[in-house]
């Protein structure tokens, strides 16, 4: 109609009387059996499948599968997945909005993205961008490779670029895929010297290789593939190839671009490996990198 219009009342106030609906047995229509100890929780088909399209499916696919309402008060177990992380869910697709802590943030977004509730995900990376902290930027920016969340990985990396140092000597640093990682050390605004990238590369390397059982060189392999040694100072090249022949973590091809580099003084814009860091300290010959 013409003179129709969609006048809001207090959406925050409706919220806060939904949210009383999630886990409320009263007037529920099916049960829920959660994470490995088969916690219940209660719920409402309604509403469960108007706001999601996997829950539609699954209720969809219980009716064919059964007879009826004999079949309705089968509950779905879902083992996969914590009471707490579930509970976030429910109160996201009840009320539209969502309790997040540091703690579960990470997990809700994995949820999110499994069970098609965009908005939800888009919420856990916000609540992730505002609480980035030196104890969480490592696993935020997993999480970010991991599920392809363009926006968390750009903003995990700048505050990685400017708290550098304390980051990585963070011990979730330690816990980084080798995905996470590389992407990390493609960036030319890192605020570390890359012999201090080298000694925290090493040390990624030596606890991975027994977490995994495998050689450090084995381990390392596409990691150090990114350091930049030619950033080094002749001395320092020589010091590093000696201390390699230890463990053998860098191949020696990579050496040998680096001493290339230093025979000819010839740069390479386009080379990241030959590409001064915002922390890279200055060296004599880093004049024949322009």
């Amino acid at each position: 109609m013409a003179n129709e219009k969609l006048m809001k009342g207090h959406i925050l106030d409706f919220a806060a009387q939904m949210k009383k609906l999630v886990n409320c047995k009263d007037h529920s229509d099916i049960k829920f059996l959660i994470g490995p100890n088969r916690k219940p929780i209660y719920a409402h088909r309604c509403i469960l499948s108007t706001r999601c399209a996997v829950f539609k499916a699954m209720f969809n696919d219980q009716a064919q599968k059964g007879e009826g309402a004999q079949n309705a008060n089968v509950p779905f177990v879902l083992t996969d997945i914590s009471p707490e992380i579930f509970t976030a869910m429910m109160e996201f697709i009840y009320t539209n909005c969502v309790t997040l802590t540091p703690k579960i943030a990470i997990d809700t977004l994995a949820s999110a993205l499994e069970y098609g509730l965009d908005e939800l995900r888009k919420l856990c990376g916000d609540f992730l961008i505002d609480n980035l902290s030196v104890q969480n930027a490592c696993e935020c920016m997993q999480a970010a490779v991991t599920y392809s969340q363009q926006e968390l990985k750009e903003h995990t990396l700048r505050y990685i670029e400017e708290h550098t140092e304390n980051v990585f000597k963070a011990k979730a640093f330690q816990e980084l895929g080798e995905d996470a990682l590389i992407e990390i050390l493609k960036s030319d605004e890192l605020m570390l010297d890359e012999a201090d990238i080298i000694k925290y590369i090493k040390e990624w390397a030596t606890v991975n290789a027994v977490v995994l059982n495998r050689p450090m060189s084995e381990v390392a392999r596409r990691i150090v593939s990114h350091v930049r040694l030619a950033l080094l100072s002749a001395e320092e090249l020589e010091k590093a190839e000696r201390d390699n022949k230890k463990d053998n973590l860098i191949p020696v091809d990579c050496f040998s671009g680096a001493w290339k580099f230093h025979a000819t003084k010839k740069g390479d814009k386009s080379n990241p490996l030959l590409t001064k860091r915002k922390g890279t300290t200055d060296r004599t010959h880093h004049q024949t990198l322009e």
